[in-house]
């Protein structure tokens, strides 16, 4: 193993972690075959396979479940070192490690953009994912900052609101209940719907503001993209629930319309949140500083009025 290298067992950890090469490739911003190579090489440094293949499903061996404790332990050693050593850079020359849910990926680069316009010097490190992928990384700590709707409960974490989140109900603009006035939930009942998938932050915001009416909802389709359920919405298929700053632009071009139904746009909160036994490193304190002053305001002047539906 004393010709392994640090990148080889970061690769390794990320494939672990999904059981998926095509997934962790894709965290990695790497190709599927450069995934591959690199775990191969670990397993020749290692002399024991770490994958198993059963059916179409990778699990890992009990030479790979090793692999991983080790692993993990070596890539925290390493960003321990990292955060000691940004302390004495300051916030200038440190490194930024933030993941955002994936609604936040319309608006989010500006606000980095920004806060690197303000801190010369600043390396970004900036990830997107799915909430339950976003507990993970907070839990596993490979993230310093992160950025979702539904901050977890536990006593582990602080989460700090830092602009408000609205969420709508959209239509194509030619469909029959676009420009009607105060719309009945129940209205809503006889339309086919288009959502994303249980388990998503916009999924448990959907059942937040429908509440008892969502059983009797026609969830047509279930998605787990959101550019393609706004396509499908935009083709006729269907109505959807979805982040209001994820839909900016159509609203702006008027490919897609905010229905106005009673007791719609539903108010919920983008979150700040890391650990509480998190030792965040200046430019993460100084970036969270950023967001909880100026972050609404940049995130409206990035989406414009409309967008905010």
């Amino acid at each position: 193993m004393k010709n392994a290298t640090l990148r080889q067992l970061k690769v390794f950890e990320a494939v672990a972690r999904h059981l998926s090469f095509s997934r962790a490739a894709e965290e990695l911003h790497l190709t599927q075959p450069a995934v591959s190579t690199q775990v191969r090489k670990l397993e020749e440094h290692a002399g024991l396979p770490l994958f198993e293949q059963l059916g179409k499903k990778i699990h890992l061996t009990p030479a790979g479940g090793q692999m991983l404790l080790s692993s993990r332990a070596i890539i925290q050693q390493f960003r321990e070192a990292e955060e000691a050593m940004t302390q004495f850079k300051g916030v200038s020359g440190g490194r930024l490690n933030v993941t955002v849910i994936s609604a936040g990926d319309y608006f989010f680069p500006r606000l980095l953009v920004e806060f690197a316009r303000r801190h010369s010097g600043v390396t970004l490190n900036f990830g997107v994912c799915n909430r339950e992928e976003l507990l993970g990384q907070l839990a596993d700590n490979l993230t310093d900052l992160a950025i979702m709707v539904r901050p977890p409960v536990d006593a582990d974490t602080i989460a700090e609101a830092f602009a408000p989140h609205p969420y709508v109900v959209v239509a194509a603009p030619d469909h029959p209940l676009a420009g009607r006035k105060r719309i009945p939930v129940s209205r809503l009942a006889k339309e086919p719907f288009i959502v994303r998938e249980k388990g998503s932050d916009t999924w448990n915001s959907m059942e937040d503001a429908f509440g008892a009416h969502l059983p009797q909802l026609n969830l047509a389709m279930e998605i787990k993209s959101t550019e393609t359920i706004k396509q499908a919405v935009m083709a006729g298929m269907g109505l959807s629930f979805l982040s209001a700053h994820t839909v900016s632009r159509e609203l702006q071009a008027k490919s897609l319309v905010v229905l106005q139904v009673q007791g719609f746009p539903l108010m919920l909160n983008w979150y700040v949140v890391h650990r509480k036994s998190k030792r965040l490193p200046p430019v993460a304190q100084a970036f969270k500083a950023f967001l909880l002053k100026d972050g609404a305001s940049l995130i409206e002047a990035a989406l414009g009025k409309r967008g905010r539906g």
